[in-house]
């Protein structure tokens, strides 16, 4: 569950024997095929994985361990007044959906909560495993998301977006609709804190241009569940939502961790160990209708598999390149949170990063940093070997090594890729380019500049002019100033630099790794008390600094880049091209690479108070504006919710369970207002995300 809070077209319509079937059933409460009420009811459902890979025998309730099978069947568990807070035109198309029928069709939030089922669906649960934290956890699976069966594409889909789903259908999910026999100790319900931050972050993630699973609406209720938001001993009732995600498969690295034997570290093993045949049968299953050209080009097995695992290793290593330079950490980096796609999967704690640190870490509860925003791409590469694992003997480990192999340098053809269109360096490609982005990202870090932010503002430094020295101090100055407005102030830099730990707790801790390795060993270890250090290191470096030092030292770090970055555009801007049209290039390139707005946290956190308070107008709003993220949208410039003071409008207003008004400071009234494209303003700091 990611806990954030803040402490203070043209519908295509299609009628398949199958469904029509159905129509004719209770499902229609006895209205004639002819006069359907809802455009759910028909969607072409086919849903293959069910009849491909092996289903549970069982149906009966409750958490179980499912052996032998892939998915199990299940019903969802219907909400009290199910209702709209916000549909995804985009994502709802892919289906042959309009989302305005959508939203005024009167079965819809029925049919979207989970509490009717559509006809040709088919309620499954998956079964996965994974290793969380890098510890091996047994039997996991859909806990609180319910596969609804895969939906056709209409005829008229756009063949880009086929190109990326050759199945040619949408496997379609509710997550938060209930237990499944992978519940475990949890309810299978989401509230709608967590159920806002998929919604806006799977399209504001594929607006972005990565890949992605999406999210094409998202309902609340007045059904209510009982949540600890810190786990601090203090829980609320919040409202029962329901997220709908769509994707080509959900199929993930841990879908082939069920056949695993026993761990050597926790002892646990797969609930499929020993059925060799279902993981060929999945893998088969997976190659053939996410992966023909693959399976078309080989005849041999294992060349086909070896084919088929350095794609997905090549798609892994794009992915978190393109993550790495939006500056978005994905928080839980579990083998089973690992798309078989490549598509960034299952959105719970992430975070864009404001002020850039190479450390940071989105996740409250990575304490160690493993999950940090300069682990992810070793990480992937580390998830990889695992699911290279999870595929023995159908690849044999030395076609798995060699593949691996590859994964680093990939990573940084691709890094490197990105990274020169974000400085606008379109021409011409240089070895020194790899130092100048080094040095870029060191100068950030040091000046506590905003990633977002200062990127975006490398477009207005522009090639020197014809007879302009590369080295002229006004022109340095001015795009000088220009940076330091993303720059982070001495107080900010202290708070940043300030341990997690208390000194007491690391001095024990320094102590006990010279007296008892072992000890220390279970309770920390030495990358995480090195962090610690080096944050008291800078802290007391900027005790002893003054603002005005601050600035300077900030001044001088600065010009000294941007002075290499024009040397770079000098040489990039020779030849006889019309320099203006070159600059023009530039611009374009770099403003529809580097985003105006991404989704911060500040940003989801003030649309989730607002919804709390009745008032889902600031979700959409948001939506609309991480729709077009690279462009300015005339009159989505800064929150409504906020701008109206904080006013709660007229509705209902989420209560506790007595029915008690929120805890005070959750509002927004003492809020300083400030753009969706601003530096985030200082409240955002105290936002926790678990």
């Amino acid at each position: 569950m990611a806990a954030n809070t803040i402490r203070l077209t043209r519908p295509y319509f299609w009628y398949p024997s199958s469904v029509l079937c159905r129509f004719s059933s209770s499902a229609m409460d006895g209205m004639g095929i002819g006069s359907s009420r809802s455009p759910l009811e028909r969607l072409p459902f086919d849903n293959v994985v069910l009849r491909r890979l092996p289903l549970d025998p069982s149906e009966a309730p409750g958490v179980r361990t499912v052996r032998g099978a892939c998915f199990s069947r299940v019903q969802p568990q219907p909400l009290n007044n199910p209702r709209f807070v916000a549909v995804s035109s985009a994502a709802l198309a892919l289906l042959g959906l309009n989302a305005e029928e959508v939203e005024q069709d009167t079965l819809a939030a029925e049919y979207l909560s989970g509490s009717k089922v559509m006809p040709g669906s088919e309620p499954a649960a998956h079964c996965y495993c994974g290793h969380q934290f890098g510890q091996f956890a047994g039997q996991l699976g859909d806990g609180a998301a319910c596969y609804l069966g895969e939906v056709k594409a209409p005829v008229d889909q756009n063949p880009e977006l086929l190109k990326e789903n050759p199945s040619g259908r949408w496997e379609i999910q509710l997550k938060g609709a209930g237990l499944t026999p992978y519940s475990r100790q949890a309810d299978g319900r989401k509230v709608l804190r967590s159920s806002i931050r998929e919604f806006l972050c799977s399209e504001a993630v594929f607006a972005l241009g990565i890949p992605t699973t999406r999210a094409g609406s998202i309902l609340t209720s007045d059904s209510r569940i009982m949540r600890d938001v810190f786990y601090s001993g203090n829980p609320r009732m919040e409202r029962c939502s329901v997220v709908l995600r769509i994707a080509p498969t959900f199929i993930r690295f841990g879908s082939f961790e069920i056949f695993k034997q026993a761990d050597e570290f926790t002892g646990r093993q797969g609930p499929s160990y020993g059925y060799d045949e279902i993981r060929t049968q999945m893998l088969d299953y997976v190659i053939e209708t996410f992966y023909p050209e693959i399976q078309q080009s080989h005849s041999d097995q294992v060349e086909r598999n070896t084919a088929f695992f350095r794609e997905v290793m090549l798609r892994t290593a794009r992915l978190v390149a393109q993550w790495q330079c939006v500056g978005f950490c994905h928080g839980v980096l579990n083998t089973d949170n690992m798309s078989i796609l490549g598509l960034t999967l299952d959105y719970g704690p992430f975070g864009f990063m404001d002020r850039f640190d190479p450390d940071f870490i989105c996740n409250a509860s990575d304490n160690s940093g493993r999950y940090s925003y300069q682990a992810q791409p070793a990480i992937c590469r580390w998830n990889l070997a695992r699911l290279a694992e999870a595929l023995s003997p159908d690849l044999p480990s030395e076609q798995a090594q060699a593949v691996l192999d590859e994964y680093l340098p990939l990573y940084n053809i691709f890094y490197l890729e990105n990274m020169r269109k974000k400085l606008g360096l379109l021409r011409k490609e240089e070895p020194e380019d790899e130092a100048l982005i080094t040095d870029l990202m060191q100068t950030m870090h040091n000046t506590g500049a905003d990633f977002t932010n200062t990127f975006r503002s490398l477009s207005q430094i522009s090639c020197p002019a014809e007879g302009e020295e590369v080295d002229d101090n006004e022109a340095i100055k001015q795009a000088t100033e220009l940076l330091l407005q993303q720059c982070a102030s001495l107080q900010e830099l202290k708070a940043a630099s300030r341990p997690t730990m208390e000194p007491r707790e690391l001095a024990m801790l320094l102590s006990m790794a010279q007296s008892n390795p072992a000890l220390f060993n279970i309770l920390s270890d030495r990358k995480t008390v090195a962090r610690q250090l080096e944050k008291l290191s800078k802290l007391k470096e900027l005790l002893d600094t003054t603002e005005e030092e601050l600035k300077a030292k900030q001044t001088e770090d600065w010009a000294c880049w941007i002075k290499q970055y024009r040397q770079r555009l000098a040489r990039e801007c020779e030849g006889p091209s019309d320099k203006k049209v070159l600059q023009e290039e530039r611009v374009r390139i770099m403003n529809n690479t580097n985003p105006r707005v991404v989704l911060r946290n500040y940003i989801a956190q003030n649309a989730i108070e607002a919804a709390e308070n009745g008032d889902f107008s600031e979700v959409q709003r948001v939506l609309k504006v991480l729709e077009k993220p690279f462009c300015v949208q005339e009159g989505l410039e800064q929150p409504g919710w906020v701008g109206r003071g904080g006013v709660e409008e007229p509705g209902e207003r989420d209560e506790g369970e007595h029915g008690e008004p929120e805890e005070e400071g959750r509002g927004a009234e003492n809020r300083v207002l400030v753009p969706y494209d601003s530096k985030p303003p200082s409240w955002a700091n105290e936002i926790c995300v678990t």
